[in-house]
């Protein structure tokens, strides 16, 4: 498994695979528009990355471990790439910090430092794209946190 910025493994590197999932929900953003629900992107980007060739699941179960035990709480990853990738798919007005914490917490939850979080409601998706990294350490994320709610504030 691949966990930081230009480690190779036998395939490649995480930005070739991130840049990849991206091309594709550009395709399927281009082929599609705004204004559908999340449900349609989340089927076409998973169905345009199988085209490609790229390994992933979706609607992944999320178990939560508190207090050492692992609990079913319901959540559901949209898509995960390659065990390397969290990807979630929005269809919303705009993107807000909450779901760049929650991608963080659940990258975190998952043991995996990369998430793309993608909201097709745009006119150019690039203005709906959020790349979130995980640096795994826990002052890292409660920094992280710290400024998305600063951010939220201001």
């Amino acid at each position: 498994m691949i966990h930081h910025r230009g480690k190779k493994d036998a395939k490649g590197t995480v930005d070739e695979l991130s840049y990849n999932v991206i091309g594709a929900a550009i395709d399927v953003h281009r082929a599609l528009g705004p204004g559908l629900l999340e449900s349609a992107y989340e089927a076409c980007l998973f169905r345009e990355l199988q085209h490609r060739g790229v390994l992933a699941e979706r609607q992944v179960p999320l178990p939560v471990t508190y207090r050492g035990e692992r609990l079913e709480c319901g959540y559901r990853l949209d898509l995960v790439v390659d065990n390397v990738i969290i990807v979630e798919v929005k269809a919303i007005r705009r993107l807000k910090p909450i779901h760049t914490a929650q991608l963080l917490t659940y990258l975190r939850l998952r043991r995996l430092s990369l998430g793309l979080l993608f909201n097709f409601n745009v006119v150019v998706l690039s203005a709906g794209l959020q790349r979130v990294v995980n640096d795994t350490g826990p002052l890292r994320v409660l920094l992280a946190f710290a400024v998305i709610l600063c951010s939220a504030s201001a």
